[in-house]
Order: C-alpha cells, then structure tokens, then sequence
C-alpha cells in the first residue's frame, strides 16, 4: 500500500453513462460514503433506495440555465482542490463551510456521439460539458489528496483497493486515474475542437489536437523493439477500428496497419454492383479484382502475384460466404476482413486458429470526408483525406484513339486501385483484374518495369503463353514526366492509359501513344499516396 493512502469519505457522482453506478454507488455506501449528486444521477441513486444529497442542498444554490450551472461553485471546487494538509486551506474550508469530496466520478455528456448520430449544431453545443471537465480537472490536480473516476471500467479499481486497505486508496492509484481523467478531457476537447472546425469550414486551425480511446496495447510495433497500442477515434466510420475479431491471434501493429489499406481499397467496390477482393502485402495492394462472386473475385485477385499473397492480408466487400472462405483458407493468409460473415464461412475459418478473422459490420464511405494524420520531427502533417472517386473524375480522351467501352471499364478499375498503392505507381488490369502491380518506386519507369515484371512471373506460375499485361490498361497514378514510362507499358502490351495528365511533356506523352494507337485519358486528379 501506498504511504500515502487516502480515505474516502464523500463522493461526488454525476454520470450520463449509468453502467454498474447502482452497484458501485451500493458498494461505497458500506464504506460509510456520503453520496453527493446531480439531477438524473442523483434521481437513479434514490430510486435503487441509496441516501444521496442533491449537489444543491450542498452548494445552497439551485440548478439553473437548464443545468448549465449545478457544479460550478466554490462548495464543489473547493472541497475537491483543497490541499488536505494546508493549514490555510483547512481554514478556509472550515470559514466557508466546505467539505472535503475524496472520490469524484464523472464521465462526460455524449458529445462524440451527439455528433456521430448527425444531431443540429444547438444540439451539439448543448451537449458540451463545462462542470463535468473543470471537476475532473480539478480532481486530478489534487490526486495527492482526491481520487477520479472518468469510466465505469475503473469502479472495480477502486473497490478493490477499498476492500483490501479499509476504505483507502493508494497514491500509486489516484495517479494514475489522474492522468487517465487528464487524457479523457484532453480527447473530449480535441473533438469538439475539430467538430468546430469541420463545422465552420476552417481548414487550417490555429491549434490542432487528436485524441483517441484505447482499444488495446500491442505486442509490439513495427519492429519487436518498439512499443504500440492501438486507439480509436472518434466517429462511426466503418474499418478495422470498428471491426469485432471473431477468432484468431491477437492482431499486431502490421496487421492493422495493413487490414486497414485493404479494407480502404475494396472499400471502392460498390457491393451492390459487384463482388470484390483485395490482398495486401506491406502495405501495398498484391492482388485485386472484382467479379459475379467473392469467390471468383478472390481467385482473380489470387492470380495476380501468388508468392506476395502468401501471408497477405484479405479484404472482401460482401458477407464472406463459404465458398470464398474455402478457397482463402488454402494458403496462410493473416487477417481476413469483410462487413459479416455468414455460419457457415465462419466454421470453416475456424479450422486455422491463428487466422485472424474481423467483421466491421460495414464498408468505408470512400467519400467520406475526414483528416489523416502523420508525425514528423517536431510536429505533425495533417490533410484532408483522398476521397476523390474516379467515377466523379470528368475523363478527357487526349488521343487520336478513344478507349473501348471494355478498356474503359478496366481503365477506372486500374485507377480504383492505383489510388490504394504506394507511389511512385503503375497498375496493369484486364478483365477488371490487377495482372501487375509496380508499388513504391523512386522513379515512375521503374514502376512500370516491375509491373510487367510480376505479370510475366505470373504467367509462368499460371503457365500461360503470355503475360496477362498483352491487351491490358494500364493507371499511373501521377502524370509520365518522361516517355519512358509509357514506352515499357506499351512494350508490355498495355493499349489504352489512364493518368492525371499535367507534365510539361505531356504533348510527347500523346503523341507518342498515337504513335502506337494506344487510347489515353486524363483524369485531371492525381492519387499520389506515400
């Protein structure tokens, strides 16, 4: 036990978020606890038969401005940063009549989720908390002498500790639900701050914050040297951070990481007009393909690059059936993620303990406004994110050759992908089907090099007589600063390109595409991702 114990002998509890408060409130009662209250906390406490005080009988002044004002009084603030041990602090207690308040529990009013369900803005603004904060804050600089408690999840915490030291809890635990509660007020203001600046359309606020929720702490990070833990943001929108895992190992920093590029790409496959799988290796898209079903999708996506799918990670964008997970479970794969999954699909995984299977109960709006974050040597690099979609993109046909109503299908399905894929980028589809994928390159050449590359060993594996690249589209997802980018797709096969356009070159560009009646279009939208 700490050598600086504290007994609690009154608490202070207002809570939107009713979760085992009965039960707690009970448990603190046998301690000899005097509950202290507000509104509809104190009206459940009485109604489950516990003696509480109404916070108003304690302040001497009523609720008032709809409750706005109940907890901001020198009766509460005083009794929770009143320094224990100070003789003037005592003294001043004592000449204003203020108690002391040992044990606060307070967890926010639903602003995330006001939020999230799309309520007005007065709505909103009426569900930001001012006293629950400016108490949790007070608390938590007085944890020497005052315990917080921001989450039902901590309740046993503190009883336990109750329970084994007399109704005292250490310092080693008020420092830590210190820095806790400094953490959920922290999250609480980042969000209402970047809901104002959603709100009001401001781009570039003069201070920015992010704030998350633990989901869960992780073996490990990239690499076995660094630490990780995993937190979700604020915001319903669905990905790995919503999925539920249904069986398998604990996921690592490099699954999520790579669960999420996956479920972001499929995301772009409408599922209403067809089935469709992604697997991702690193980071990068290996394989990806769209068909009549998700079997078919799979093995389409399979074909393309075998030896990286091996390990991979698989994202559908319809309720995993049966069939498709037969066929994913042939090979090691490491995650599969999909909306749902039906019985049936889900006994078969079963049979791989370790494959690690998630269900996110939706797909990713590829529209969907929002911001993407990344750390840099002293700051932070903050965007909005590429919800650019190519079936909103305005084509324009720069060549003497328009592409064909097949090209064209193929064309905004390479350009799908392209945008998932790490640049420097160059796909190569057919049939709506990835058959080479060139990722990551320092230079764009490069790119269409290794694409036509990983389509030539394919064909061997596949034993085909040639590359799937003969007769295929081909996306850059920046525009060709050089011909010879071009000029290797072509070699390949590739008849018909998709690309931004925008190079200083880009005369040559064409002129040399009509040189070999290859179709281009411009989409006038860049997709560069590093």
């Amino acid at each position: 036990m700490s050598s600086h114990p504290r007994r609690i002998t009154r608490a202070l509890l207002s809570v939107s978020d009713k979760a085992g408060l009965i039960a707690f409130a009970s448990e603190l009662t046998h301690y000899g606890v005097e509950l202290v209250s507000t509104g509809g906390t104190a009206k459940t406490l009485a109604d489950a038969g516990l003696k509480v005080v109404d916070v108003a009988e304690l302040t001497g002044s009523p609720e008032m401005m709809d409750g706005r004002v109940k907890t901001l009084h020198p009766k509460v603030h005083g009794g929770l940063l009143a320094i224990r041990g100070n003789k003037e602090h005592l003294a001043a207690m004592d000449q204003h009549h203020i108690k002391p308040i040992d044990l606060l529990v307070v967890n926010l009013y639903p602003f995330e989720a006001t939020v999230a369900k799309g309520a007005s803005f007065d709505d909103c603004i009426e569900n930001i908390d001012i006293g629950g904060p400016a108490m949790i804050r007070a608390a938590a600089k007085n944890h020497m002498d005052v315990t917080v408690v921001v989450e039902p999840a901590d309740y046993e915490k503190v009883l336990g500790e109750m329970a084994g030291h007399s109704g005292m809890v250490s310092l080693e635990l008020r420092q830590r639900l210190a820095a806790k509660a400094y953490g959920r007020t922290a999250a609480y203001d980042a969000t209402i701050s970047n809901w104002f600046a959603a709100t009001l359309h401001v781009d570039a606020p003069d201070y920015r914050a992010f704030g998350g929720k633990l989901v869960e702490v992780l073996r490990y990070g990239e690499n076995p040297h660094q630490s990780a833990a995993f937190y979700r943001s604020p915001g319903e929108r669905y990905g790995v951070a919503t999925a539920k895992q249904l069986q398998g190992k604990q996921l690592s920093y490099n699954n999520i990481n790579d669960t999420d590029a996956a479920y972001e790409c499929v995301a772009e496959f409408d599922p209403a007009r067809t089935a469709a799988c992604v697997i991702v290796k690193h980071a990068n898209p290996c394989g990806v393909a769209e068909a009549d079903t998700l079997l078919d999708a799979y093995r389409k996506a399979l074909a393309c690059d075998t030896t990286s799918a091996f390990g991979g990670i698989v994202a559908l964008n319809r309720k995993l059936d049966a069939e498709a997970a037969k066929a994913i479970t042939e090979i090691f794969t490491e995650v599969i993620i999909a909306p749902e999954a039906n019985d049936e699909a889900i006994k078969i995984v079963a049979a791989k303990k370790n494959l690690r299977l998630l269900v996110a109960g939706g797909l990713p709006d590829a529209r969907a406004k929002g911001l993407t974050v990344r750390s840099v040597a002293g700051g932070l690099l903050v965007q909005s994110r590429d919800n650019a979609v190519v079936e909103e993109m305005q084509l324009r046909t720069v060549t003497k050759r328009a592409p064909s109503e097949a090209e064209l299908a193929d064309l905004r399905f390479a350009f799908r992908v392209a945008k998932h894929v790490k640049s420097n980028t160059i796909v190569y589809a057919k049939g709506r089907a990835t058959v080479g994928i060139g990722a990551g390159q320092m230079s764009r050449v490069d790119a269409a090099r290794i694409a036509a590359r990983k389509a030539e060993d394919a064909a061997k594996e596949l034993k085909l007589p040639a590359p799937l690249t003969k007769g295929s589209v081909v996306a850059s997802d920046a525009f060709f600063p050089f011909l010879d980018g071009l000029l290797v797709a072509i070699e390949a096969g590739a008849t018909a390109v998709i690309q931004p356009g925008g190079s200083v070159r880009d005369d040559e560009v064409i002129a040399a595409a009509d040189a070999h009646n290859i179709a281009m279009v411009f989409t006038g939208t860049r997709h560069f991702r590093h």
